[in-house]
């Protein structure tokens, strides 16, 4: 919770002038009304007995039907602490199994940076908004048209994000298709992406053998491997699954290379509601809650309380259709849900919201976006991925949205943040100054002053302005002034974190393809 600075009794602090001043000076991080890690947790879409119904399905789920498919190594992992094989093929998991498991699970995470500053704590419902996906395609606004996404466009994301302060990790959000070779793909991908941001960044891998190549790359950017088992600031993005319940063989061996390297992983399950989930809501959110809680029992059989956020992203199926809306009410409320159980269980949680089906930054794409996105922060949820850039219901990927929606991210976090009640903001002492022989009003009062930076966010790009303070303003077009920020930042800014030695270094001996 903010402390408010104490009010002083002035009425007057100069007006107009000294609110412009007061919102030139840069606040102290623990003043500003919005920041990584708000608590949420206000939203609950689901009442007491509906959770209990969702924790016993989850637990049922999982002794009477379990997983398929998991690789012979995680079987003998899993079948070492407990969970049975059976002769069907599936690995099944007793409760005592699944409790066991669940001690054992890291409750506390902290997602490094490079650097510190931007280190991310996920406990509680602390709160962080950040991007991620597979987009095949990047959003041309000016031809209004779609082009194949290239390793470049990774690395100018990054670049923005670096300078978005609402959006607060970056997940590789694209694939550079220009990269044909699969070793290459991935070595480059974190190579574009820890090159350019200093914030925590999330990545994926197409084979497990490609791992130790990647993290040897980490090390020498980290300083040794030392340096990065203590802070390691990229984690996988791991989709263990294939729902229904059975287990992705290979992306299994992948998170078996990153846990062995120190990585933190996000256990994640991506099932279509209708199609690889059950269509109902409820059913989608315990199948999805089910199959994570798997992936924990393996990570922590083992490696006891590694680092694992649990990554229930169902998505929902237009059943009209079956194509995926990922805009959709149904999609927040999923989201929120599945935030709700995990924060039940006292575990970090991740999952999408934010993913606009509209094919370009336009009303529909900022009313899905800000409903959606919003509802995952009010329900506590502590990685809301894809909240920032995607259209197209992931297929397409936005680097002018990336400026928009930063500024539908701070009023999301807003919300988030709620109402501070206490003696000093219900301001009867202000009330009395100015109503009993003040001015009538609390322009200019040095209450207003005071709290105007610290209760108050304040959009960059978006308009506010009268009628006819937008003509004077010659009539600006949103879209517009978020390319220009965005080329502005695309021209000035060239991140130079990584040092020239390191970056040589890693170039010598790693096959790297992004002109510098």
């Amino acid at each position: 919770m903010i402390t408010t600075p104490p009010i002083p009794r002035s009425r007057r602090a100069g007006g107009r002038s000294a609110r412009k001043s007061l919102r030139a000076a840069p606040l102290a991080e623990e003043l500003r009304p919005v920041r990584p890690g708000l608590e949420g947790g206000s939203y609950k879409p689901l009442d007491d007995a509906a959770l209990a119904a969702v924790e016993d399905t989850v637990y049922q789920i999982l002794e009477e039907i379990g997983l398929s498919q998991a690789p012979e190594t995680g079987i003998k992992y899993m079948t070492d602490f407990g969970a049975i094989h059976g002769e069907d093929g599936r690995t099944r998991f007793p409760r005592e199994v699944v409790d066991k498991a669940l001690s054992l699970a890291a409750r506390e995470i902290t997602l490094h940076g490079q650097d510190a500053a931007f280190d991310l704590h996920l406990s509680g419902n602390r709160v962080h908004y950040g991007t991620a996906g597979a987009a095949v395609h990047l959003v041309d606004v000016a031809g209004n048209e779609y082009k194949e996404s290239e390793l470049k466009d990774i690395y100018d994301a990054a670049r923005i994000v670096e300078n978005m302060d609402n959006i607060h990790f970056f997940q590789r959000p694209m694939v550079a298709r220009d990269i044909p070779d699969a070793r290459d793909l991935d070595i480059n991908t974190i190579y574009a992406a820890v090159s350019g941001t200093r914030k925590h960044v999330g990545t994926s891998f197409t084979e497990a053998e490609f791992v130790p190549e990647a993290i040897d790359m980490l090390h020498k950017i980290a300083g040794g491997e030392d340096k990065w088992r203590a802070r390691p600031f990229v984690s996988n993005s791991n989709c263990f699954v294939v729902p229904p319940l059975r287990f992705a063989t290979e992306s299994c061996e992948v998170m078996e290379q990153a846990v062995k390297g120190g990585m933190p992983v996000l256990l994640l399950s991506a099932g279509q509601a209708g199609a690889t989930a059950p269509a109902s809501i409820a059913g989608a959110v315990a199948q999805a809650v089910a199959e994570v809680i798997a992936g924990l029992v393996y990570v922590n059989a083992m490696s006891p309380g590694h680092p694992a956020i649990c990554g229930t992203w169902p998505f929902v199926s237009d059943l009209r259709t079956g194509a995926m809306s990922g805009g959709s009410g149904e999609q927040g409320l999923l989201t929120a849900a599945c935030a709700q159980v995990l924060r039940h269980f006292n575990l970090p949680s991740g999952a999408a919201s934010g993913m606009a089906d509209s094919k370009m930054p336009d009303a529909q794409s900022g009313y899905e976006k800000g409903s959606t996105a919003v509802m995952a922060g009010l329900a506590g949820l502590n990685m809301v991925y894809e909240s920032a850039g995607m259209h197209a219901s992931l297929l397409g990927f936005c680097l002018e949205s990336l400026v928009i929606d930063n500024d539908m991210l701070g009023q999301c976090m807003r919300c988030v943040r709620g109402v501070e009640v206490n003696e000093k903001t219900l301001s009867v002492e202000v009330m009395k100054d100015v109503c009993m022989g003040g001015p009538g009003h609390y322009l200019g009062h040095d209450a207003t002053i005071n709290v105007m930076q610290t209760e108050y966010i304040y959009p960059e790009v978006a308009d506010r302005s009268s009628p006819k303070e937008w003509e004077e303003l010659n009539k600006p077009v949103l879209v517009e002034e978020a390319t220009k920020v965005k080329e502005r930042i695309l021209t000035t800014f060239h991140p130079d974190h990584v040092a020239a030695d390191v970056d040589a270094a890693i170039r010598q001996q790693h096959k790297i393809l992004l002109a510098r």
